[in-house]
């Protein structure tokens, strides 16, 4: 028999989880309830077109027109064949919508669901993958612009499209922590969402989305090209979808943008997780 019994069970009692860990297994748990926020990303997009015949269509519909008149307009103005253009700006549109539109839903990731992070105990975590989903299915919805365009203008990838795939999940990896970390922010400070609005307005305008970085207008500012996170993250998914392959500087740009990112953002987490249900 056990001299004493009440060490032991004192002995059985799982030891608290350190800050750290808690924090990491919230990032793990709300992967794992992708039934939840799968559904609520889902009801978000269904909401917004309510007794909508199209539905979500409606988005692919008005950047399908939006595509069609610029990539014309501004074809014929900067003399670039519509066969180059086109796809390219169409592109363009389409993987910048669902990168601003992450960052800036994920500043009110937490703020939105207030009532449900006040109320019941789910992963904090949740409410950040809700939002990556709801944009992704956005990018589905509007590839079919995409693929109306490679019918149009014959364009086939072959199987250099593949490497979208992996930039694609890199462009997903660092939507969920930066909308985590503008949502940790945003939630303390409620001035960080219009400043980030006008930093994102500003970024369309220098990153090559409706223009093409030719040398002729680089050869100057090619550093600040280099050093523009948002177009190495549009040229990981562009570039094999247009049959050319990434230069290895964009991998390596946000490879690394993924680790220093998301390494700092798990840092924040790990201090300020407890306050959120405070802060909204």
């Amino acid at each position: 028999m056990d001299a004493n019994p009440v060490m032991d069970v004192k002995a059985s009692r799982p030891l608290p989880l350190s800050p750290g860990q808690r924090a990491l297994a919230d990032i793990v748990g709300g992967a794992r309830v992708a039934h939840l926020w799968g559904r609520l990303g889902w009801q978000d997009i269904l909401r917004g077109y309510r007794r909508s015949a199209l539905g979500p269509f409606w988005i692919t519909i008005s950047m399908g027109l939006l595509v069609a008149v610029l990539g014309t307009l501004y074809g014929s103005l900067l003399n670039i064949e519509a066969a180059v253009y086109i796809p390219y700006m169409a592109l363009g549109f389409i993987i910048w919508a669902f990168i601003s539109s992450v960052i800036t839903d994920g500043c009110s990731a937490f703020t939105n669901a207030s009532a449900i992070i006040t109320q019941a105990s789910f992963p904090l975590s949740t409410h950040v993958y809700r939002v990556v989903w709801r944009n992704l299915i956005i990018l589905f919805h509007n590839a079919l612009i995409f693929v109306a365009v490679a019918f149009i203008f014959s364009i086939w990838p072959s199987w250099t499209g593949l490497l979208a795939v992996p930039g694609l999940l890199l462009a997903c990896f660092n939507g969920v922590w930066v909308a985590l970390l503008l949502g940790l922010v945003s939630a303390r400070y409620r001035d960080i969402p219009p400043i980030i609005t006008s930093i994102t307005r500003i970024a369309f305008f220098v990153t090559p989305i409706i223009w093409m970085p030719t040398p002729a207008l680089v050869s100057k500012r090619a550093v600040m090209l280099q050093i523009n996170p948002f177009y190495h993250s549009l040229e990981l998914i562009r570039s094999p979808l247009l049959g050319q392959t990434p230069a290895l500087e964009s991998w390596l740009v946000v490879v690394g943008l993924a680790f220093v990112g998301g390494t700092a953002t798990f840092l924040l987490l790990r201090h300020l997780r407890w306050r959120i249900a405070y802060w909204v």
